[in-house]
């Protein structure tokens, strides 16, 4: 031109010219916010100005911005602006859920410390891990597993006294026990499963049996071939364990001190839930479906309990079945 200026070359609106190129500074990253201003490899030009992204698999994510294959993983530049940064243990990432080393599940992060669902307080085991009531407090919970059947029972704390002929076998739900007696002989078998330190000697104390009496012999006083003991003392209990042990016979359930009895269809064919209460004043209750059958007082325990074929008497046989042993929460 006549005047030696500079023809105007960047005549769209929103672009500027940079030597001999015209650029829009509001999202290029070589010239943004102004010529020349080069953001850097890991940054992104927004507006005129270089933020921090990431660039993973091919794709651009803003920061803090969350992966979407992944509740526990978000885009962080300063740690890395080329792969996912997980978020730290413990952070919600749905509901009743938690993340733990970049995965989301159901866990509980208490004080710090992550637990799988269902684990027990350290502290009271009558509160658990409950994710679908709270991810971060522990939750109470009506009863603690003793005996769970259909698993290992050596695994789970019991241990056994017997004598043969018996058997111990495990279903889908329930471990099986059975005993009998040799034709003629002078003793039978005897199969009783023990757990130390069940419960708190000096504490009040409910448990719950859930189990089915297949077959049972007429007891005799102090001994049963089917039987709950709230104290074991030795191999079959002394004789306080014993005068309070419960008996199970075919159509009743009763003190083993003949002290008391209820008629009840045990061997029916149904599985049955007893419990054996004991409260501050050492007064106990057995307690059938619901339905309070049997009293005592003065019940004591040495924190040790049993469930079985208590005794080794020939003709005094039984088989249960045992679903599970609970120790109901106070």
């Amino acid at each position: 031109m006549a005047d030696g200026s500079v023809p105007e070359m960047c005549t769209d609106a929103g672009t500027t010219q940079c030597g001999d190129t015209c650029v829009r500074t509001d999202n290029d990253p070589a010239h943004c916010g102004g010529c020349d201003q080069a953001c850097a490899s890991t940054e992104a030009c927004e507006s005129g100005v270089c933020v921090a992204v990431c660039r993973i698999d091919g794709q651009q994510f803003a920061a803090e911005a969350g992966n979407p294959a992944n509740a526990c993983e978000q885009c962080v530049p300063t740690t890395s602006a080329t792969a996912w940064t997980s978020f730290e243990d413990g952070t919600a990432c749905g509901t009743g859920q938690v993340c733990s080393t970049g995965a989301c599940g159901p866990k509980c992060f208490i004080n710090g410390t992550l637990y799988d669902e269902g684990t027990p307080s350290p502290t009271n085991a009558c509160e658990v891990c409950t994710p679908a009531t709270s991810t971060t407090a522990w939750s109470p919970r009506e009863a603690i597993p003793l005996l769970v059947g259909g698993t290992d029972i050596v695994a789970q704390g019991w241990t056994t006294h017997t004598q043969a002929p018996n058997t111990l076998t495990y279903g889908e739900d329930h471990v099986r026990l059975a005993t009998s007696t040799d034709s003629g002989g002078r003793t039978s078998g005897q199969l009783l499963l023990a757990k130390t330190n069940a419960v708190a000697p000096t504490q009040p104390f409910t448990l719950r049996v859930t189990m089915q009496v297949e077959s049972v012999s007429r007891h005799n006083q102090l001994d049963s071939g089917a039987a709950i003991l709230g104290s074991l003392t030795g191999s079959a209990g002394n004789g306080t364990d014993r005068s309070q042990m419960i008996y199970l016979d075919s159509a009743a359930i009763g003190w083993a001190d003949e002290s008391q009895s209820s008629a009840f269809a045990v061997t029916d064919g149904a599985y049955h839930v007893y419990e054996l209460a004991v409260d501050a004043d050492k007064v106990a209750t057995v307690s059938v479906d619901g339905v309070a059958k049997l009293t005592r007082n003065n019940f004591t325990t040495n924190g040790t309990i049993a469930i079985g074929d208590q005794t080794n008497d020939p003709n005094v046989d039984g088989v249960v079945r045992i679903k599970s042993v609970e120790k109901l929460c106070q």
